[in-house]
C-alpha cells in the first residue's frame, strides 16, 4: 500500500494507517518525508500532554486512567508511550498493551510504544513525529509519556502544552533533584503514590521552591494514588484549565521541528561525503586540526555541492 493511500486512511482515522505511517517515520522508510509534509496541514488541534518524571513513579498507570478519563468525557486521545531502547535491536523493550491495560483495547484509544533510541532527554525525534500523526488522525487529546530519565529529561516541555511533572516520594526525588533541571519544565505537578511515607513532604518542598520562584500561584502541586485512580480526575481538570488558557509552547514546537529537520539534512548530506568525513576525523584525531574547523570545512564543501546541483 503505498503513501497516498494511507494518508487517505489516516484522514479517515484508520488504525491501522496511523500504525503503518508510524512505522514509516520511526524507521525513516522511504516516503518518510513525504507524510510529514502531507499531514503538515492537520495538525495543531489536539491537546498535546507531555507526562516525565523518573523510574518508576507510576507514570504509565497515571497515563491509563488519565486517557479514561477522557475517554469518560467523550475525547478521543493517542498515546505514544517511549519506551527504553534494546541494546540489540533498538526497539522498545515493553508493549503497548502491558504498559496501558485499563484503555488497551478501546477503540477511542490509540497506544504506539516507541523506543527512546539513546536518546538522553527521553524523546526520539520519531517520538515527537509520531504525536504528529496521530493529532493529524484527529484525535482529541494526544499524550506523550517519556522514559524517565531524571534530570536529563527536559525535552518533553518543548514539543506539549501542558507538561506533567510526575514523582513519588520513595524514588528519591527531593528538593535537590529538583533544582537540578526538572523544576522548570513542568506546569503540573503530581506526587503519586500519595498514601506512601514521605508524600505531604515531598508536596512541602515542591510547593516551598514554587513559592522560591514566584510560582506558587501558577503551578498546581497533586497528590495521586494512580493504582487506584485517586485524585487523577483532578490532574485531567488542571491539564485543561491551563490548555484553557492557551498553549505557550506552539512556536517551541515549531522551532524544535525546524531544528531537528535542519540537523537531519545536514546529517543525511554528510554521508554523501564518507571520503572526506573519514579524513577529517584522522586529523582531528592526530592533532592536526581542530574539529570546530573541520566542521566548517565540511559545510563549505556542503554548500558548495548544493550549488553544483
Amino acid at each position: 500500500m503505498n503513501v497516498k493511500e494511507l494518508l487517505k486512511g489516516l484522514r479517515e482515522g484508520k488504525v491501522w494507517a496511523a500504525s503503518r505511517l508510524i512505522s514509516i517515520v520511526e524507521n525513516d522508510l522511504p516516503g518518510a518525508e513525504e507524510v510529514m509534509e502531507e499531514i503538515s496541514g492537520l495538525i495543531g488541534h489536539a491537546l498535546r500532554v507531555g507526562v516525565t518524571g523518573p523510574p518508576g513513579v507510576g507514570k504509565s498507570t497515571l497515563v491509563d486512567w488519565m486517557a479514561g478519563i477522557w475517554r469518560q468525557r467523550g475525547k478521543t486521545v493517542g498515546i505514544v508511550a517511549v519506551d527504553p531502547s534494546s541494546p540489540f535491536s533498538g526497539g522498545a523493550l515493553l508493549g503497548d498493551r502491558v504498559r496501558m491495560r485499563k484503555v488497551a483495547q478501546d477503540p477511542g484509544v490509540f497506544v504506539r510504544s516507541m523506543a527512546s533510541r539513546g536518546y538522553l532527554g527521553g524523546l526520539s525525534e520519531a517520538a515527537v513525529d509520531a504525536a504528529d500523526i496521530l493529532d493529524a488522525m484527529g484525535k482529541d487529546v494526544v499524550i506523550t509519556e517519556t522514559v524517565g530519565v531524571g534530570q536529563s529529561e527536559v525535552d518533553i516541555a518543548r514539543v506539549c502544552d501542558v507538561c506533567v511533572l510526575v514523582l513519588s516520594p520513595e524514588s528519591g526525588d527531593s528538593v535537590q533533584t529538583l533544582k537540578a533541571g526538572l523544576m522548570e519544565i513542568a506546569d503540573v505537578y503530581c506526587v503519586n503514590k500519595a498514601d506512601r511515607d514521605g508524600a505531604d513532604r515531598l508536596v512541602r518542598e515542591i510547593r516551598f521552591l514554587l513559592e522560591m520562584r514566584g510560582e506558587e500561584a501558577e503551578k498546581p502541586v497533586l497528590m495521586t494514588e494512580a493504582l487506584n485512580g485517586v485524585g487523577v480526575e483532578k490532574v485531567v481538570d488542571e491539564v485543561e484549565r491551563m490548555w484553557g488558557r492557551g498553549s505557550r509552547r506552539r512556536e517551541e514546537m515549531a522551532r524544535r521541528k525546524l531544528e531537528a529537520a535542519i540537523k537531519s539534512e545536514v546529517e543525511r548530506r554528510i554521508e554523501g561525503l564518507g571520503e572526506e568525513v573519514e579524513r577529517l576525523t584522522a586529523d582531528i584525531a592526530r592533532g592536526r586540526i581542530s574539529a570546530r574547523k573541520a566542521a566548517r570545512l565540511l559545510l563549505r564543501k556542503l554548500s558548495e555541492a548544493r550549488k553544483d546541483e
